[in-house]
């Protein structure tokens, strides 16, 4: 029996039900970790910025093998140098909405959130799981917390973006499981 009634009436199978995944994937943290979700505070930059290049080295190692190679030494010369920028830029940009997993004191995940009031509309702008947590529920308290952010601000649809490669497939099916739908979009390069 589904535990959500905000979404279904109860009415759903859980297997199916988006409310259910979410409510598991809190519960699995409450029961086997000390993970919390907390605001951003500066002292938890460098750490992020640590994290998130672990976590997306397997995702440029995709791109790299989807890409030409000369192709993506062109767009990522330095594609660590060129993350840690932008994950410092998104962390303290004006208007960035950032979210901290930390189990204990230990940062192991974030989120940012970008809202855009004009559209009705907040976007999960930026999201890494250290990867020694993955696959625990960390991703998805960190797309609920984001979520009910945007939710709570106002905006009535949420967006996140990734990639098709086989690296982004862990974010595709995260999103998925929690309820987002794939709108289709090619986006092709070439060197010139």
């Amino acid at each position: 029996m589904c535990r959500c009634d905000a979404c279904c009436d109860g009415a759903c199978a859980a297997d199916g039900c988006v409310a259910a995944v979410r409510f598991a994937a809190i519960e699995w943290i409450a029961t086997h970790m000390h993970t919390e979700i907390e605001a951003f505070v500066p002292a938890h930059l460098d750490a992020i910025v640590e994290l998130s290049l672990r976590a997306w080295a397997p995702v440029f190692a995709s791109l790299e093998g989807a890409l030409k190679p000369e192709l993506f030494r062109e767009l990522y010369p330095d594609w660590r140098e060129q993350q840690a920028n932008a994950v410092r830029e998104a962390c303290t940009a004006e208007g960035s909405i950032v979210r901290v997993a930390v189990d204990g004191e230990t940062p192991v995940g974030f989120t940012v959130v970008k809202l855009m009031p004009e559209a009705g509309m907040g976007e999960i702008h930026m999201i890494a799981v250290d990867p020694d947590y993955q696959r625990r529920g960390v991703g998805a308290a960190l797309t609920d917390s984001s979520l009910e952010t945007i939710r709570s601000a106002g905006m009535s649809v949420a967006m996140v973006e990734t990639g098709g490669d086989p690296g982004h497939a862990p974010a595709r099916a995260l999103y998925e499981r929690t309820g987002f739908s794939l709108l289709p979009i090619a986006r092709y390069f070439r060197k010139v």
